[in-house]
């Protein structure tokens, strides 16, 4: 059951768990009962104390799920991508990229190779044991120049691949290192290819973790292959 289910969910549901009993604790009433039968109404520090820290761990853990509804599950090796290229001037190129989550987009992309970045999270004890898989998260696409004097001075074109405003896992780790003792590590990985117009290229994600490209047409393979790639 817990293999099946993705790993925002059940930290949702611890979540809920603890927001409930949470809000009864923090704003219930309670007290001894007037002639009617009704409760008068008595703060309880101890009790509200407890219920604050409650929803306090509510809401940090409804947090730690929202961050991980930006990444993908890891079984094998994943097709996340699918990159185009077409240039438009000297070391100026227009990329389309396409993936599960961003949908189609372009980009104008300036130097002689593309590169791709994502955010990997891996698991430890217990949840590696629950069958919980490695995630992904697409997370810049830039140009670069294979000449390093150029990279150096030359127009740089770099791009965000998520734009949701919610905090990143890698942030919440560093800020609650103790209320994440589950969370292995949350690394980067990238990989480039040079660029060329008529390019088509699919970019994946094994599962480990490492990112890597394989051109996505016979013509593109031939190009590689001839420049020594």
């Amino acid at each position: 059951m817990i293999e099946g289910m993705a790993p925002f969910i059940w930290i949702g549901l611890l979540a809920l768990i603890l927001f409930i009993p949470g809000l009864k604790m923090f704003f219930g009433r309670g007290g001894s009962r007037d002639a009617l039968g009704r409760k008068r109404f008595r703060v309880r520090p101890i009790r509200r104390l407890i219920g604050l820290l409650m929803l306090a761990l509510a809401g940090t853990t409804a947090l730690l799920a929202l961050s991980l509804v930006q990444f993908l599950r890891l079984t094998s090796d994943v097709p996340v991508a699918q990159v185009e290229l077409r240039q438009t001037a000297q070391q100026q190129f227009t990329a389309t990229t396409s993936s599960p989550r961003g949908g189609t987009r372009e980009y104008v992309l300036t130097g002689d190779q593309w590169q791709i970045d994502a955010r990997i999270v891996r698991w430890r004890l217990p949840a590696l044991m629950a069958g919980v898989p490695a995630l992904y998260r697409l997370d810049r696409l830039s140009g670069r120049y294979e000449d390093v004097a150029q990279e150096r001075t030359a127009q740089r074109s770099a791009y965000s691949l998520d734009d949701w405003d919610v905090p990143d896992l890698g942030q919440l780790k560093r800020r609650f290192p103790n209320w994440l003792p589950f969370v292995d590590v949350v690394f980067g990985s990238g990989a480039y290819m040079p660029m060329f117009d008529g390019a088509r290229y699919r970019v994946y994600v094994d599962p480990r973790g490492a990112l890597f490209v394989r051109p996505d047409d016979e013509r593109t393979a031939a190009w590689l292959k001839e420049h020594g790639w």
